[in-house]
């Protein structure tokens, strides 16, 4: 998971915002907006908000985290399960 990249006074992101979002379009920088020295909001990418919302809904989604764990628990356990048995090739 990425961390917050930089730091940037308010007044500053405002006056340089559109070179803020070309920089976010071909990264996966996240940038703090302060206010007073204190951050206030936070700057990402379309892409990567819309990331964080499908993580939140997969992890909301009792069944898919019962689907889930019991996946990591097998895999664990050395229980795999073939390409072909899944796909049927």
């Amino acid at each position: 998971m990425s961390i917050i990249q930089d730091s940037i006074p308010i007044t500053k992101a405002k006056s340089d915002l559109l070179n803020l979002i070309r920089k976010l379009e071909n990264t996966d920088d996240v940038f703090a907006i302060t206010k007073n020295g204190s951050p206030e909001a936070v700057l990402i990418s379309m892409r990567k908000f819309k990331g964080l919302l499908e993580t939140i809904d997969i992890l909301s989604d009792e069944q898919a985290m019962k689907i889930i764990r019991k996946s990591i628990r097998e895999a664990s356990q050395g229980k795999w399960v073939e390409f072909d048995e899944v796909f049927g090739q």
